[in-house]
């Protein structure tokens, strides 16, 4: 095949010439239109490679879009996830306050005290020795704290200061098998002295007479014998009533009235006739 150049052409003349060819072209184009048709056909054969070109970007931005959208819903969830919990945190603290709050009312409203000098205190501990059934309180000698000194709830009574240090004291509980207290039942003034047997059994009532009118469901309250408790503050209710019939004798437990394994807060009460020379009962020395 003739080629239009020659090898010996200068480039200058093959420049010119295909500079007058394009414009020749553009210039019928423009005039005439005489390549609209063949543009036509070569935008159509050509429009799939744009498809086919764009495809991959459009893919590209959907994951990337995709994976942007997971990220987001992750980080929006850990986040909802997170808020959920903290406030799950401080619903337990709102309901926590609130029980608190309770117990506070209940003890500075309870009617077992009305004339005498009374103190909330906080438990700090609880003795887990089988053989010993103690609490610590966070009121001591610094807060007029003595021993002997009677502790109690909104329920009844709970025990009785044995030892007393600068910020806190250490409680015997009514169901230490060292405590006793004396107590008459409610309904007809019958007095005995409640003992203590360990905080996993009741209290035991011990002399009285063996015809004794006690029931089961009868009411325990301190007598105010001693001068160690005020009188009138409940104990225990009778929980059985049984007949040993080797001794001829009644045996007669009463639970007592405060729930000994549970409780945070308590009050501590003066005696308008305590004196700081009073002796501990004997049964705690």
């Amino acid at each position: 095949m003739r080629r239009l150049f020659s090898h010996d052409s200068s480039l200058e003349l093959r420049l010119f010439c295909a500079v007058f060819l394009a414009i020749l072209l553009v210039i019928l184009d423009a005039r005439l239109g005489a390549l609209v048709k063949i543009r036509r056909y070569l935008d159509t054969a050509v429009s799939p490679l744009y498809f086919l070109t764009n495809t991959p970007g459009k893919i590209l931005d959907r994951v990337s879009g995709m994976l942007k959208t997971h990220q987001q819903y992750e980080l929006e969830n850990q986040t909802l996830r997170r808020d959920l919990f903290l406030k799950n945190i401080d619903l337990e603290k709102l309901k926590q306050l609130k029980k608190e709050n309770s117990q506070l009312r209940a003890l500075m409203a309870s009617p077992l005290v009305q004339t005498e000098k009374k103190m909330i205190t906080e438990v700090l501990s609880i003795s887990r020795n089988p053989y010993s059934d103690q609490i610590v309180i966070d009121k001591g000698s610094f807060h007029g704290v003595y021993e002997g000194q009677p502790v109690i709830n909104d329920k009844g009574v709970v025990g009785q200061v044995m030892s007393v240090s600068q910020l806190t004291s250490r409680v015997l509980l009514i169901c230490d098998t060292s405590h006793a207290i004396p107590v008459q039942v409610l309904r007809n003034d019958i007095r005995a002295v409640a003992v203590g047997r360990g905080c996993q059994y009741d209290l035991l009532l011990e002399y009285l007479n063996n015809d004794a009118d006690i029931h089961d469901g009868d009411i325990l309250l301190t007598s105010g014998l001693g001068g160690r408790f005020p009188e009138g503050y409940p104990v225990a209710v009778v929980s059985s009533v049984k007949i040993d019939t080797q001794r001829a004798d009644s045996i007669i437990t009463a639970r007592p009235t405060v729930n000994l394994k549970n409780f945070r807060y308590l009050l501590l009460i003066w005696d308008k006739n305590y004196h700081a020379n009073m002796p501990l009962d004997p049964q705690i020395q």
